[in-house]
């Protein structure tokens, strides 16, 4: 089975080059022509209008795509590739560009849509708020633009001259999107309250809690404001159907996956869109009844010097194949283009998912799409997920993308079930250096990159940095019931600033279920920060059922709660990893089961506070631990209440050591090894970091700094 999947492996490369490179196409290719300036009567034949305006470029991307379609239906375009060349300028989006399986091209002529040269062209789903009157009170209104939101539905999100503004909340917090909140900066349920199951029994509710004294009360704008609630991984964002003042009572209307006070009696929540919580420069408020934003400047704004926009399209780019039918979107390419503004709302019945936001779609989404490529793009500023190759969906790649500023994820490949046919499934697709950063701005519990049920799929040179959850999620499957997980090789990433003291039961990289031939390795994840209330910030986390998986030449520091945490599974090997400086124990097994947990081979655990083994390892026959080195730059290495003799009694590190690795500079992440190591006598293999993360040129490696700086990210510590 491993040698017929390295033999994939190669194929699917192969296919790679092929797809991306610039393979000889069998003849000139049809151009068609859009520009800003231009109209969907005329031909597209024309880059600039004529003189009579008779002719000329076309004006918007659907007229580009019926364009094809009429080009198509006369015979043209068949056999030839087609260029759909934009200008540079903004291209307005009511609804998603949606291609379908006419619209498809071949290996020697695919069909694509590209700017013109270093053009930026924006196919933008927002609407610029025009208007503003500025108040006594100091804040600003504006009518939100016809086609927004819904009917007592606020829209999803603000922008102020490209940055995201925050909804009006209470408590305030200190930063944007909340990051390492203090006490003052939440609400705490003051208790739960109770509801009649099926059967008649009272049991915990779901959708109520007690609330403490003077923290709600029935507000005027309460209608248009929703609670966030944290629930450990995830977040819940409930519409408030009733408030009863007299029994301090808040009553929902949807349900959450779990009842109020399960993970914490003092559970976490928020209020936001509360007109009577609009108090801090930069907040602001969609007043729905009356259809307006009211805002609050920041310092030095004025009506005149702002560019302000709401989203009103929910998607972007649609593929839209029917794969149980086997009619697949083949060879499409979309090089250059900025994808901006979506939206998700909250509606009347709120939301609330188990994990990882997954009922949340995506701007760019894909569905029965092969051989297609998304290239030099950008996907910013949207209310959903960024990109998701859904079912069906097989030898697609993304390639240096940028996708930030997120409501939910960055992306996603595959389903949450298995797939029914062979047709349905997604698989080798690749998603290489590319930048995710800032997610999870409305929907905390999101992933930078997700994989469910979906196998031979490759994530690669990415910079993953700054979400509320797990940075790389992979496989979708709690316990040992077969999954259709297997083969995904993650590699080469850079995983960082992820948790910042929101979530929990998260880590850089999270795997589930069983998943022969997945691979993690040569990744650096770091600054993993969960709510240090509650538990679960570690680097690599192989949770529920978690099986066959490889793990190795890692680099790992600076977590809450470990550098490796096992929850349960079978046989995973944990190789040749560093793992450093976590702020409780290094490393963690919970469950004792009837075979062996992993292997846990030739890794260097690092740290400086004396704790090394966290939870269970009574059981010494259900884990391998051999050739490790362990140092502890505060004082002895202990094994639990055994020194390394003792250890070495239990059947452990016969070739392991207690012994300084030399790092150059550990504190500031610099874990290079000199060459006189005493670690490389013992078998380990350095790591050269130099290879991880993103490659190219000094712009687009220095780009997530770059965006970091101009966002304020790089303050949000701590």
């Amino acid at each position: 089975m491993v040698q017929q999947g390295k033999g994939a492996w190669f194929a699917w490369l192969c296919c790679l080059v092929l797809l991306g490179g610039s393979a000889a196409f069998a003849a000139d290719p049809v151009i068609i022509h859009v520009a800003p300036d231009g109209n969907d009567a005329w031909s597209g034949s024309l880059e600039r209008p004529t003189a009579d305006g008779s002719d000329g470029p076309l004006a918007s991307p659907a007229g580009a795509l019926n364009r094809l379609r009429t080009l198509r239906a006369s015979g043209i375009g068949r056999e030839t590739p087609v260029r759909v060349v934009f200008r540079e300028g903004r291209y307005p989006l009511v609804e998603p560009v949606t291609l379908t399986p006419e619209d498809s091209g071949s290996p020697v002529s695919p069909v694509i849509f590209e700017a013109d040269g270093d053009a930026e062209v924006i196919w933008d789903g927002g609407v610029p708020i025009t208007g503003w009157r500025e108040e006594a009170d100091g804040t600003w209104t504006a009518p939100v633009p016809e086609g927004c939101g819904a009917p007592g539905v606020p829209v999803s999100a603000l922008w102020i001259n490209g940055q995201r503004r925050v909804p009006a909340r209470m408590p305030n917090a200190r930063n944007a999107p909340g990051d390492f909140p203090r006490d003052e900066e939440l609400f705490f349920i003051d208790g739960t309250v109770t509801e009649k199951d099926n059967e008649g029994k009272e049991v915990p509710s779901h959708s109520a809690f007690r609330y403490h004294e003077g923290d709600l009360k029935n507000w005027a704008g309460l209608g248009d404001a929703r609670l966030v609630i944290y629930h450990s991984w995830e977040t819940s964002l409930f519409r408030v159907a009733s408030l009863d003042e007299g029994q301090r009572i808040v009553t929902f209307t949807g349900r959450a996956p779990w009842y109020f006070g399960q993970w914490a009696r003092n559970q976490w929540y928020f209020v936001e869109n509360l007109d009577e919580a609009l108090d801090q420069p930069g907040e602001w408020v969609h007043r729905t009844r009356e259809g307006i934003i009211r805002y609050r400047p920041l310092p030095g704004e004025r009506p005149e010097n702002v560019e302000a926009v709401v989203p009103r399209a929910r998607q972007l780019l649609v593929l839209r194949g029917i794969p149980e039918a086997e009619q697949f979107v083949e060879h499409a390419r979309f090089r250059g283009i900025t994808f901006a503004h979506t939206d998700y709302p909250i509606g009347p019945e709120g939301h609330s998912d188990s994990q990882a936001a997954h009922s949340v779609n995506a701007a760019v989404e894909w569905t029965g799409a092969r051989h297609c490529v998304l290239e030099h793009c950008r996907v910013i500023h949207v209310g959903n997920y960024g990109v998701w190759f859904r079912r069906g969906c097989q030898h697609n790649l993304m390639r240096r993308c940028e996708v930030y500023d997120l409501g939910a994820g960055g992306a996603r490949i595959g389903e949450c079930g298995n797939p029914s046919t062979e047709a349905e499934a997604a698989q080798w697709n690749e998603i290489d250096n590319c930048i995710f950063m800032d997610g999870g701005r409305i929907f905390r519990g999101a992933v930078g990159l997700w994989i469910g049920r979906a196998s031979y799929n490759r994530l690669s040179h990415n910079e993953v940095g700054w979400f509320r959850y797990t940075g790389i999620s992979v496989g979708w499957s709690w316990g040992y019931d077969p999954s259709s997980a297997h083969h995904n090789m993650i590699e080469f990433n850079h995983v960082h600033h992820i948790g910042q003291g929101q979530l929990n039961d998260m880590g850089g990289i999270y795997t589930l279920g069983i998943s022969p031939g997945t691979i993690v390795r040569n990744n650096c994840f770091h600054d993993i920060r969960s709510n240090p209330k509650l538990y679960g910030g570690w680097g690599l986390y192989t949770d529920e059922g978690s099986s066959d998986i490889l793990m190795e030449n890692n680099i790992v520091y600076n977590t809450t709660t470990g550098g490796f945490h096992q929850h349960y599974g079978r046989e995973n090997r944990i190789v040749n990893n560093i793992l450093a400086f976590s702020a409780n124990e290094q490393i963690i097994r919970t469950r004792q089961e009837d075979h062996v947990s992993f292997y846990f081979l030739r890794n260097i655990v690092y740290y400086d506070n004396g704790r090394l083994l966290g939870s269970n390892w009574k059981d010494d026959a259900r884990f391998v631990v051999e050739g490790n080195i362990y140092w502890n730059t505060a004082g002895p290495v202990r094994f639990g209440e055994d020194d390394l003799d003792g250890w070495r009694v239990r059947g452990h590190d016969f070739r392991g050591a207690v012994v300084d690795p030399k790092f150059t500079d550990p504190p500031r992440g610099d874990f290079s090894l000199p060459a006189d190591s005493p670690v490389i006598a013992l078998g380990f293999r350095p790591i050269d970091r130099s290879q991880i993360g993103l490659y190219g040129d000094e712009d687009w490696t220095g780009r997530p700094e770059t965006l970091a700086r101009q966002s304020g990210l790089d303050a949000l510590v701590p």
